[in-house]
């Protein structure tokens, strides 16, 4: 999801990443993590089939139009467009995603956090 000013993944090693990940034996179990974002990073506009819940701890994060920080919660539904999200301080912040009540559909793969290569930005789902 983070990404560095040059448009790579942040999320890789050494991150500060930390997961669990859906398995493929239990498909609706969620995905839970912490990532940590760098000073810089950002993602592009996208969307997901699936739900999420989103927890600042620390940092401030402009999503979209609005600015938030330390205690904010944000709730995605399923399907949902993500909006650009910049952080100029860098954070930490909680994730949970899960099985979409709406669309069926299942939380990223195992490794989304904790992977070691992510495709290109150019790929992501910006479907309308």
């Amino acid at each position: 999801m983070p990404t560095s000013g040059s448009g790579r993944r942040c999320a890789g090693p050494g991150s500060g990443a930390r997961c669990c990940s859906t398995r493929a034996e239990s498909p609706t179990e969620p995905n839970a993590g912490l990532v940590r974002y760098d000073p810089g990073s950002h993602h592009p506009f996208h969307k997901h089939d699936f739900a999420q819940v989103w927890y600042i701890l620390e940092g401030t994060f402009t999503i979209g139009e609005a600015t938030y920080g330390p205690g904010t919660m944000l709730y995605y539904p399923d399907p949902h467009f993500e909006p650009p999200l910049i952080t100029e301080t860098g954070g930490l912040m909680l994730f949970v995603q899960y099985q979409g009540p709406t669309t069926g559909g299942r939380p990223v793969y195992d490794g989304r956090f904790n992977m070691t290569a992510r495709q290109p930005i150019g790929e992501e789902n910006i479907e309308r």
